[in-house]
Formats: C-alpha cells, structure tokens, sequence
C-alpha cells in the first residue's frame, strides 16, 4: 500500500458531538482524478464523554492515540505529527466539516510547487451561518503579537479568493509542509492552547518560510465549539500566549513599540467592555469586569516568571533568522490588522 501524502492530526477533548460529521467529512473526500492517500490521527485529551469508544467503533481506519488527561492543544498535535509520516501534515480541529472536495484543491495547491511555500490555508467558514468567513487566508497580525482571522465575520463574496502570499493559517484547519516543521520545530507546547499557530507561523516566516492561501479548499467551523466562546481559562490564555509570541519572536524594535499598541488595544478593549462590543463585552456581560482585570494580571505574571525560557527560545528563533526587516514591516502592512478591527468585532 502506498504512503499517505498527508497525515490529518484532529485533536479532541469531550467533542464527541462533533465527531461524527468531522471525521464522516474525512472519510467521505472526492477527488477529481485518482485519489490523494491520507492517514487520519485521532488524539484524545482523556475525554470522559465515550469519544475514543465511538471512533474506534465508527472510524476504525484512524489511528487513535489517547491521553490519560488534557494535555492541551499543542502537545496532542505535536503527539500527532510525531507519530505520522506523511509529506504534509493538516491539522483539523474536532469542530469542523469538510467540503466534499476539500483534500483534492487543498493539496493541489500545495502541490504547485512555489518555492519556499510551507504553510497552505484553505477557506473557513462558519458552520452556523451560511457564507459567513471564519477565516480565508489566514491570520492577521496586530503589532503586539495578537491575531485575528482575515475577513471574520465578513460575509463571503469571493472577495478574498485566489492564491495569495499570506502571513500564516489559523490551525483549526492549516496545512504544512513536515520538512518545515522538522527546520522550526512543532507548536510550542508551553502555550496548551491558543496563538500556538501565531508563533508557529512567526517563527517559519522569520526563518524564510512563506505562506500561502488556498481558498477552493472549503472547511465549515463551530467556532470555539469545544473550549467555550468567552472563558475566564480562554481569556488568560490567549493573553499569556500572546505574550509569549512577542518575546519569542519580534524583532527589538517591534518588540518595545509593542508596548504602546498594546497599552492602545487595552483602551480599545476598555470601551469595548463597557459598550458591550467584542469580546471583552461579551465577557464582561457573562462575568466580571474586576475577573478581566486579575486575567491580565495572571497572564503578565505567569509570562514574567517565564522569561528566562522565552528568552532561550528567542536566541535560537534568531539564530535561524532569515528575513529582513523589510520582510517583517510588508508582513504587518500586508497582514496586519487595527485594534478595534482586533478587538471589537466579535
């Protein structure tokens, strides 16, 4: 039997709601000529909800590797892609659908041979509201290292169709290319969950590596549909990790202005909270204006007390480092994205 050209890591935690139209998605791929070989890698962070005993019964040709406990994120990924050996690698989260063509224009376009291309992003879509974008091409970068989805929220007329240099893709549906990731390394798994796909893609753009959007590969997403839209444990995360991305990898003096575009994407989210818009609106009206206060107070002190390491791991980014700081300011003119476009349209 011929290798897979590509592994599919879907990692889960108490997702067995979703699982069934997920993995059926999966198995059920069209290919325009002869089919494309796939390998499916099922990794299961100690769910308790009879996830591993219904897709060993349904889906017995994934292979299922299994947690004792939720070890997040970004080690089951990386448990994933350790144990495949395919050319490319995609990871899917549990929450999806794919379009029946899906794997056949994904890998089509990996499969154009541009060179330096390492990281592919297809279409993602809402699966609640028809033609509503979640994601196409990518993530948008805003100076201090937060991301946000191009074209969220945006309604999808085409207007970001066609093959395009990106920044990197969102992880909840990313290909990329394992020579890459053997050079970069996997996601950073210090970060459990959130902005792993930011650093990953900082550090293989900082080290030459492009990316690139392939729109005709459609994916349908629950946003959120397993970690819960607007958590305390979500909030602290993605702050803390979006620090830790900074220190990691901008460039000095990206890294001190980052300072004021964050303490600018504070006021935003200020207005934000008491005017109900974004996220941080939304939380506020589920929880506690003071618990955001003490979120960004946990996510800072947890980052200083991890300096040292985030350091280490800067030194060798930099070592590694190919691109010019001309590259860097086209990535933030080219993919960037304004504070309250970051945080207020949610």
């Amino acid at each position: 039997m011929a290798e897979a050209i590509v592994s599919i890591i879907v990692v889960n935690w108490n997702g067995l709601k979703f699982l069934d139209k997920c993995l059926s998605s999966i198995f059920t791929q069209k290919f325009a000529r002869s089919p494309w070989r796939f390998e499916v890698v099922f990794v299961d962070n100690g769910s308790t909800d009879g996830s591993v005993e219904f897709v060993k019964g349904r889906f017995p040709a994934a292979r299922v590797i299994e947690n004792g406990s939720n070890l997040g994120f970004a080690k089951a990924n990386n448990q994933g892609i350790a144990a495949s050996g395919a050319k490319f690698v995609l990871t899917l989260n549990n929450d999806t659908e794919l379009s029946s063509g899906f794997l056949d224009n994904l890998l089509q376009a990996a499969n154009r041979g541009d060179l330096g291309v390492g990281m592919w992003a297809p279409k993602i879509l809402s699966m609640e509201t028809a033609r509503l974008i979640d994601s196409v091409g990518g993530l948008l970068i805003y100076p201090d290292g937060l991301a946000r989805g191009r074209g969220r929220l945006e309604k999808d007329t085409g207007q970001y169709d066609g093959i395009k240099e990106i920044f990197a893709p969102s992880a909840c549906a990313a290909l990329y290319l394992r020579t890459m990731l053997d050079s970069v390394g996997l996601f950073d798994e210090d970060y459990f969950a959130y902005c792993e796909d930011t650093d990953l893609g900082f550090r293989a753009r900082l080290a030459g590596w492009k990316a690139v959007s392939a729109p005709e590969a459609v994916v349908y997403h629950y946003y959120s549909g397993t970690s819960g839209r607007y958590t305390p444990f979500k909030a602290y995360l993605v702050e803390r990790n979006r620090i830790y991305t900074a220190i990691k990898n901008l460039p000095l003096s990206y890294l001190a202005a980052s300072f004021f575009y964050t303490a600018w994407r504070y006021i935003v989210q200020a207005y934000g909270v008491f005017a109900g818009k974004g996220a941080g609106g939304r939380f506020s009206a589920e929880g506690s204006r003071l618990e955001l206060v003490y979120i960004l107070f946990k996510a800072y002190a947890h980052a200083a007390a991890n300096l040292p390491s985030l350091l280490k791991k800067r030194s060798v980014i930099r070592q590694k480092i190919k691109a010019t700081s001309a590259d860097v300011r086209t990535w933030f003119r080219n993919s960037g994205i304004a504070a309250a476009a970051l945080v207020l349209k949610d």
